[in-house]
C-alpha cells in the first residue's frame, strides 16, 4: 500500500507539474498574441466580415468592453492554438509510463499527429465551414432587416467552431490508440461503422449551433476520418 500511495502521489506531482508548464507557455505565447490582437482578430472573423459586406454591413460592438475583452478573448485562444503542440506534448508523455516500451516509440508521431489533427480541423472549419455557414444566415436579410452582428458573437461563434473540430478531429489518434491498447479489435471498429455514423452526426448537433448545415459539415469529415483510422488499425494490426 505504501508503494501504491507514493506512486499515486508521484503521479499527481508529475500532472501538477505539467499542469503549470502548459498554462506558464499559454500565458506567454497569448501575452505575445496581445501585440498582434486586432490582426489576428481580423484574421478570425474575416468570413463573417466578408458575408456582412454583400449586405453593406459591418461588425458593430454595442457595450463599453466589448472591444477590449473580445481581443482578450482573441490573445487567449491563439495563444491557447499556438501551445497545442506543447499540450499533446505533455499529455502524452504523462500516459508514457504507463505504456510498453514498444508503444513508447510512437509517443512523437501520436504528438505530431495529435497537432496536425487539431490545426487541420479548425483550418478545416475556417476555409470551408465558416464561408457557407454565414453565407447561409446572410442569405435571410431582406429590404426590412439586415444582419448586424457583434464583435463578441462573432468571436464566440469562431472560437466554438475552432475548438468544435480541433477536438473532434483528434477522433484517429483515439480510435487507433483504443486499437493499439487491445480495447477494440478493427473488426469491431468496422462493424460498428454504422454507430459512428449516428455518434458523429448526434457530436455534430452538440458541437455546433442550431443548424443543419454546420452538424453535416462536422459529421462527415468526422465519419471520414473514422473510416481512414479503422483502415490504418487493420493495417498496424497485419504488421504486427
Amino acid at each position: 500500500m505504501k508503494d501504491e500511495r507514493i506512486s499515486l502521489f508521484d503521479h499527481l506531482a508529475e500532472l501538477r507539474n505539467r499542469l503549470f508548464w502548459t498554462i506558464l507557455i499559454w500565458i506567454a505565447l497569448s501575452c505575445t498574441s496581445w501585440v498582434f490582437r486586432e490582426e489576428i482578430f481580423h484574421f478570425l472573423a474575416r468570413p463573417a466580415i466578408d458575408a456582412l459586406a454583400q449586405g453593406h454591413s459591418q461588425l458593430q460592438a454595442i457595450t463599453p468592453g466589448e472591444i477590449f475583452f473580445t481581443y482578450f478573448k482573441c490573445s487567449l485562444l491563439a495563444g491557447f492554438l499556438f501551445s497545442t503542440p506543447m499540450v499533446f506534448w505533455h499529455l502524452w508523455h504523462f500516459i508514457a509510463p504507463g505504456l510498453y516500451s514498444s508503444e513508447k516509440k510512437i509517443l512523437i508521431p501520436f504528438v505530431l499527429a495529435s497537432t496536425i489533427l487539431f490545426v487541420g480541423g479548425g483550418t478545416f472549419a475556417y476555409y470551408f465551414v465558416f464561408p457557407e455557414v454565414f453565407k447561409f444566415f446572410v442569405s435571410f436579410d431582406s429590404e426590412f432587416v439586415k444582419s448586424v452582428w457583434t464583435m463578441a458573437q462573432i468571436f464566440s461563434f469562431t472560437a466554438q467552431m475552432f475548438l468544435a473540430f480541433g477536438a473532434s478531429f483528434e477522433l484517429p489518434v483515439i480510435v487507433i490508440a483504443l486499437s493499439m491498447a487491445g480495447v477494440v479489435s478493427p473488426q469491431q471498429l468496422w462493424r460498428g461503422t454504422p454507430h459512428a455514423a449516428v455518434v458523429a452526426f448526434v457530436i455534430g448537433a452538440v458541437l455546433t449551433p442550431n443548424d443543419g448545415i454546420t452538424q453535416f459539415l462536422l459529421a462527415v469529415p468526422l465519419l471520414v476520418l473514422y473510416i481512414a483510422a479503422v483502415g490504418i488499425s487493420f493495417l498496424m494490426q497485419r504488421r504486427r
